[in-house]
């Protein structure tokens, strides 16, 4: 189904990939970019992953959508995870580009359920492990 504002649709994978992530955390991220009109999934991290392999993922000139599976230790030492939805736009990406990322952002975001906490970043200082760590509390 197409979103009405940008007329992007989401492909079926993309919500498959975002439950496997949720439910079976058989995913440490998932990177999607919109190609030819549809959200597609475009790279999946391993849960045994790091933070610094999931930033490697996205491109520093181009717009992403991204899920980061963020695990973490509250101040009395029990282990968490908070899931972040992040709208990734560098300032570097086209016009064209922000523009479609940013009128499909909240219909994609309705497709996949389970989201926490979001993030919207214009370069990489604005989603820094210090950023997830204190959104994440």
């Amino acid at each position: 189904m197409a979103n009405s504002a940008s007329g992007i649709a989401v492909h079926d994978e993309c919500k498959l990939k975002f439950m496997e992530l949720k439910t079976k955390r058989s995913h440490r991220f998932i990177v999607f970019k919109i190609e030819e009109k549809q959200v597609i999934v475009e790279k999946l991290g391993e849960p045994a992953q790091t933070y610094d392999d999931f930033t490697a993922c996205l491109p520093a000139e181009e717009c992403r959508y991204a899920i980061y599976d963020f695990d973490y230790f509250t101040e009395e030492n029990v282990p968490k995870s908070r899931i972040f939805f992040i709208a990734w736009c560098p300032d570097t990406a086209k016009v064209r580009s922000k523009m479609i990322y940013a009128s499909s952002k909240d219909r994609f975001k309705r497709e996949l359920d389970g989201i926490q906490i979001e993030l919207q970043a214009t370069d990489p200082t604005e989603m820094g492990l210090d950023v997830f760590k204190s959104r994440a509390n």
